[in-house]
């Protein structure tokens, strides 16, 4: 037995602060819902777990441009649709002008509603856009049947990856470009001459209004795709980081037993000098 150096007291002490440092690290847990805060706490975990939750970020811009290309395509998909409205009242204005008993007078009336349509087109054509992206031209392109398409599409990020990219066609749906300024309900012939080119303009327009529809539908799948993906990256990087409250709280009373143990064994060796000292006097 020693008095001068209190071997047991010091072992005691160590214990007790390796215990008191186990339980700050623990209730640090707890409270912050994460099993690692620090590089420390597991060094490879904490890069794997960075690296997801860089993926985790650019999934979540990814969603978030493929629903501004859904909402884009809509707005493109339904202004067609007025343009499809409109040219089908073209055609019944062009077979009703093609009748021949109507005056100068009505068939000027069919007429003027004839320029007031082809005035919307073109105002829908030069107006239509998304966050200030216009989706349609009003230039008029040397093949207007093909169905007119501009050179320059609209490209959407879809991925969070460099090569995820998605062009969406932009087209020519002017009046001049749909070859609608060749029609003319004035006369018999020229009225019925004009259905041609009506039902050529139809076509053009159903062809573009087709590819805003594909892409929607390509968009909609991307979306469910990204969210699949996404859940699953957030439950790998959670079982990684995140604490696992039962076994963390679990850990937390073992510790808290253990602490008060060395707590009243510290109590008791810093005793055990005095008691020498008691038995010396004895």
């Amino acid at each position: 037995m020693r008095i001068k150096n209190n071997i047991s007291a010091l072992n005691s002490s160590r214990n007790h602060g390796i215990v008191q440092e186990q339980l700050g690290k623990s209730l640090e847990k707890l409270s912050s819902g994460y099993r690692i805060n620090r590089a420390g706490d597991d060094a490879a975990g904490l890069a794997i777990s960075e690296e997801m939750r860089h993926q985790i970020n650019g999934l979540d811009q990814a969603m978030r441009n493929v629903n501004d290309g859904i909402g884009m395509t809509r707005t493109g998909e339904g202004a067609l649709a007025e343009v499809h409205s409109m040219l089908h009242r073209m055609k019944t204005l062009a077979i009703q002008a093609a009748n021949g008993t109507y005056s100068s007078a009505a068939r000027a009336n069919i007429e003027e509603e004839r320029l007031q349509l082809l005035d919307e087109i073109d105002r829908i054509s030069a107006n239509t856009d998304f966050n200030q992206i216009p989706l349609f031209d009003t230039e008029v392109p040397a093949e207007p049947f093909e169905p007119p398409k501009k050179k320059d599409d609209i490209t959407l990020q879809i991925g969070h990856t460099q090569k995820e990219e998605m062009p969406v066609a932009r087209y020519h749906i002017s009046s001049k470009a749909l070859k609608l300024d060749k029609t003319d309900f004035k006369g018999v012939g020229k009225a019925n001459a004009s259905v041609e080119y009506i039902d050529k303009a139809i076509w053009a327009v159903t062809t573009v209004r087709s590819s805003f529809g594909a892409a929607e539908d390509h968009l909609e799948h991307t979306h469910n795709s990204l969210g699949v993906t996404k859940e699953n990256m957030t439950a790998y990087e959670s079982g990684i980081r995140d604490t696992n409250t039962a076994s963390e709280v679990t850990k937390l009373t073992s510790l808290n037993i253990v602490g008060q143990a060395a707590q009243s064994i510290q109590a008791h060796s810093n005793s055990l000098p005095e008691m020498i000292l008691r038995l010396l006097q004895a």
